[in-house]
């Protein structure tokens, strides 16, 4: 059947200009899919970087926001990570179809759509994303440590940018078997706050109230800046690159047929593994809610404050057990997807030629060296606050992500046949707006406040 996707793509301004390299170009179509068979089989082989992508939506920036969402507004900012997943599960789905149809990943259609300065530009924003991102990553999993083992906390750092060096190693092993580690991860998270929400004991009517909106997330100055913390930990710029490329790792047939069924495989694979992660999302803020607000401490918002206040309030000090065992595969998965993220947005906005150890090289220390200044200059304590701070500047920096993504996939000069319909564009356009408009009004009110 005829490619009609790339060949009206050929229309667009330099789309026809040849990469030099293909995202990921060690991993790209390395994983064949199944010709025959059924679905559920065909299925299967998409099922991985939906995944990797979920492991953002459930990272340490996610814990700080919750945990002080929770201990100060109780369960009212549930409605907050609802919205939040659902605009995630939109976005997603329109990452993994650029990549899909186009070959590019979104970093590398930046680059093919827009002048040198506009790519130069977008590219750090990105990696000052990335930075914000993973200096919560690495900082959570440095607290985890110290928390099971008693590790300072500047070992801990160290530890954890050398631990996903090697952890990467597992490429040569093909990207199955890191897609395997971080489904383990991500379910071992699953498994310990399911345990943490029944020994909580959570109020079940206020948390289906807390599902429902009210006025005062706009009214509230402190309650609007941890809902765009929260967004921006859960909607992550880098995240949509990151989709865009993975999921050209499957050989998945380059026609429309081939392209359609593996579009739709994705985002059933990126919708099934982004409910999960909003069951974890929920079940920190619900855990917070049901302990710390409950008993009146409205001021918890750091990580090993809420570890050692958990078991006291609990009953049991398994319930702090599993909470740090989480933290810590938390943190490992996300600086891994971290790592490549940084990959993929180096290699697609600047297009550099470098060995794949080299470029995660830099691209680790690019992201590891101001989680470790900030550890030096403000120890423990001012590292945990920054956590939150981090989440909102990811917030900031999410339009310049999301805008190219919609404008592209509602290209038909790029898209093809697979442009968004028009449901999708006004859907798409309008989160594009909420997003836009929530970080000016943080912005208003901050230079107010």
């Amino acid at each position: 059947m005829k490619d009609t996707g790339n060949t009206d793509s050929r229309k667009s301004k330099n789309w026809t200009e040849p990469k030099e390299r293909s995202s990921l170009s060690e991993l790209n179509h390395s994983m064949k899919v199944p010709s025959k068979g059924s679905t559920f089989r065909k299925f299967l082989a998409f099922v991985g970087p939906g995944y990797l992508v979920a492991v953002g939506y459930m990272d340490p920036g996610n814990w700080a926001t919750d945990i002080a969402g929770g201990s100060q507004f109780g369960y009212s900012l549930l409605t907050v990570i609802l919205l939040s997943n659902l605009m995630a599960v939109l976005l997603q789905s329109l990452a993994s179809k650029l990549g899909i149809v186009t070959g590019h990943d979104l970093a590398q259609a930046c680059r093919s759509q827009y002048s040198k300065p506009v790519t130069i530009g977008l590219w750090i924003l990105c990696e000052l994303a990335i930075a914000a991102c993973d200096l919560a990553e690495v900082i959570g999993s440095a607290i985890a440590l110290k928390l099971l083992f008693g590790i300072p906390l500047l070992y801990g750092v160290l530890i954890t940018a050398v631990d996903v060096l090697l952890i990467l190693l597992l490429q040569h092993k093909g990207f199955r078997a890191i897609e395997t580690l971080v489904i383990i991860l991500v379910l071992t998270i699953g498994a310990c706050f399911g345990v943490d929400l029944w020994l909580s004991k959570p109020d079940m009517g206020s948390i289906f109230a807390g599902f429902i909106p009210t006025a005062d997330l706009i009214t509230d100055h402190q309650k609007l800046y941890l809902a765009i913390a929260i967004l921006g930990a859960t909607v992550m710029p880098h995240n949509l690159y990151l989709h865009s490329s993975i999921v050209q790792t499957r050989q998945y047939e380059n026609s429309e047929k081939g392209k359609r069924q593996a579009i739709r495989f994705s985002a059933w694979d990126s919708t099934i593994a982004l409910t999960l992660a909003l069951f974890i999302n929920a079940s920190i803020l619900i855990v917070s809610a049901a302990t710390f607000h409950k008993a009146g401490m409205t001021e918890v918002a750091d990580i090993s404050d809420a570890y050692y206040l958990l078991a006291p309030l609990v009953g049991t000090t398994l319930a702090s057990i599993l909470f740090a065992v989480a933290l810590l595969a938390s943190g490992q998965n996300s600086t891994l997807t971290g790592t490549l993220a940084g990959q993929i947005v180096m290699e697609g906005f600047l297009n550099i030629k470098l060995p794949p150890w080299l470029r995660r090289l830099i691209t680790r220390l690019i992201a590891i060296i101001p989680a470790v200044i900030v550890t030096i200059i403000f120890g423990e304590k001012g590292t945990e606050e920054l956590l939150i701070l981090s989440q909102v500047i990811l917030s900031l920096q999410l339009p310049f992500a999301v805008i190219p993504l919609v404008k592209f996939t509602g290209d038909k000069k790029i898209m093809g046949t697979f442009v968004n319909p028009v449901w999708v564009k006004i859907l798409a356009w309008s989160v594009s707006a909420l997003i836009v408009v929530l970080n000016l009004f943080l912005i208003y009110q901050s230079i107010l406040g």
